[in-house]
């Protein structure tokens, strides 16, 4: 006990004496020091304080791009749309910076490359995709039914079938006729050799609907010896600007003239030189000379316009001479389509049909057209030297190849016309639109190239209906339609169709509504309204069932 208290009282006494307050001179410096440190420990709290704010900022900034990154990638797994729209937007970013004055011609490249990069071909997809794509356009959208469909077909569309066919035989023995006339009036050593008409488009594919029928006759016709048509197209080498895509032009030379092998024709010898190739009678050519050969005005260039008034005065001039084996009249309809011909009888009732010259390509079935009947791409013609290509012989041959390979009675054929009636009936409501019969056509041929046969049978029209509403409104909505034929390397061995077009880079249909808005927005909108009353308008022509 005593020990314990001892140790006690000798901590007691140990503290007291160590205390500070025991030696004030020898600890007279112990408030400065404690201010220093106080003075060093704030400055060290503040460089922490910045470099704390400094580091947050950094892992905020990392944390925003990785989110970036992380939204950018769902973005591309969910939808491969939102990968094009990101796609596009980068490029036309940056094409802002390079001024305000190139800025079209940025913005039509950048619409160039979106449309060809990487060999891109049309985009079918499946059934998710399309889903995906679709909007607001088909909610609360109501489908007829299988029943409702087939009494409609029956009712209205299947009627006409006899009607086109007698129409196709009167129309096509009239026009041989007619062009028999038309070479015996003509000069065989001066004018044109035209040779027989064929028939092309909706009437000769047997989809046409809307009366009143009009037969599509395209006529073949060449140069008089020694001339020949060299054709020339955007995908051929030649030098196209973006605008002109689709387009080509014709030269009219002589068929012993070598384009390329000479410059003569390109340079200027000078007056004290001669080509000893060509003599200076070979070289020369008048341009009244061109004129006859219905070139345009000093150049060698096939001249669209000059065709037309000169194929219009042959065809006046051939009817003059058989007219009277006939006991009916012949007129032109159409004052801005100078081949758009009308047959009127005595008893009121009238035909019409359309008679357009065209140029072979090479040796295909591809022709150079002058103009298209009852269309508005005629007058975006770049000048009337530039020449549409159409493939029509070869989407006819296309459309009876497949057809073989389709279930009986398949209802292919049947989607188009169910939906170029509606499509019909809704531009005589709320007035036509820059969507065309044309633009449904391919949707259908793409279709018929990504389906299986038996997707196509007879009593699974209503699904493949939906299946080409849903592929244009996915169209209308990327402002992407590819032509069929150009840069589709798909395309049958049996057609024989040129390999040159098929190389080529695919052709946007829907491009010209790109910087043409109130186009564009016009077809979106005759599109949506015809969604809405596509019950309506089938019901009206439909025998009401229970």
């Amino acid at each position: 006990m005593p020990v314990g208290i001892f140790r006690v009282c000798l901590l007691v006494i140990t503290a007291i004496v160590n205390h500070p307050l025991f030696f004030p001179k020898e600890n007279g410096t112990v408030p400065e020091n404690t201010e220093e440190i106080i003075q060093k420990m704030k400055e060290r709290e503040e460089s922490l304080r910045l470099e704390q704010l400094r580091l947050e900022q950094e892992i905020a900034d990392q944390e925003a791009t990785q989110k970036a990154l992380e939204k950018a990638a769902l973005i591309v797994e969910e939808s491969k749309e939102e990968k094009v729209r990101w796609d596009m937007w980068t490029p036309k970013r940056m094409a802002l910076s390079d001024g305000i004055c190139g800025l079209s011609m940025v913005f039509f490249l950048e619409l160039w490359r979106q449309d060809f990069q990487e060999g891109n071909w049309q985009d079918i997809g499946g059934e998710e995709d399309d889903m995906a794509v679709l909007g607001k356009a088909f909610k609360g959208v109501v489908f007829p039914d299988k029943a409702v469909l087939a009494s409609f077909y029956e009712k209205r569309i299947l009627g006409t079938t006899g009607d086109m066919a007698r129409m196709r035989e009167m129309v096509e023995g009239f026009a041989d006729d007619l062009l028999e006339a038309l070479r015996s009036v003509c000069n065989r050593d001066a004018d044109m050799e035209v040779e027989d008409c064929m028939g092309v488009g909706s009437m000769y594919e047997n989809w046409r609907v809307r009366k009143p029928f009009v037969c599509d006759l395209i006529v073949p016709f060449a140069p008089p010896e020694p001339y020949c048509f060299r054709c020339q197209t955007w995908c051929s080498g030649d030098s196209f600007p973006p605008d002109e895509q689709g387009y080509g032009t014709i030269k009219v030379c002589r068929a012993d003239e070598d384009v390329t092998g000479c410059i003569c024709d390109k340079t200027k010898l000078g007056e004290d030189m001669l080509c000893l190739l060509h003599s200076q009678v070979n070289t020369a050519k008048p341009s009244s000379e061109m004129e006859d050969l219905l070139c345009f005005k000093n150049t060698q260039y096939l001249d669209a316009d000059q065709v037309m008034k000169w194929f219009q005065i042959a065809v006046t001039k051939a009817w003059n001479r058989i007219s009277h084996k006939y006991e009916f009249d012949l007129s032109f309809s159409l004052l801005d389509s100078p081949g758009a011909l009308k047959i009127k009888f005595k008893s009121g009732k009238s035909i019409a049909f359309n008679l357009t010259p065209v140029v072979q390509y090479e040796n295909s079935d591809v022709y150079f057209i002058s103009h298209f009947p009852r269309s508005s791409l005629a007058a975006d013609l770049p000048s009337s030297t530039h020449w549409f290509l159409t493939f029509a012989v070869y989407e006819r041959r296309f459309i009876q190849l497949v057809s073989k390979t389709l279930p009986a009675n398949a209802c292919h054929v049947s989607c188009l016309q169910i939906l170029s009636f509606l499509h019909g009936k809704q531009c005589s409501l709320t007035g036509p639109s820059g969507l065309t019969n044309y633009h449904l056509k391919t949707v259908m041929l793409h279709l018929l190239q990504a389906c299986p046969s038996q997707d196509w049978a007879p009593e699974k029209l209503e699904a493949r209906l939906q299946d080409m509403l849903k592929f244009l409104e996915k169209c209308l909505h990327e402002k992407k339609l590819y032509h069929f034929f150009i840069g589709n390397e798909k395309v049958p061995a049996e057609l024989g169709f040129p390999i040159i077009f098929q190389r080529a880079e695919p052709l946007n249909l829907f491009r010209p509504f790109v910087l043409r808005r109130d186009i564009y927005r016009k077809m979106v909108d005759t599109f949506h309204e015809m969604l809405r009353n596509m019950s309506a308008l089938i019901n009206e022509y439909t025998v009401h069932i229970p």
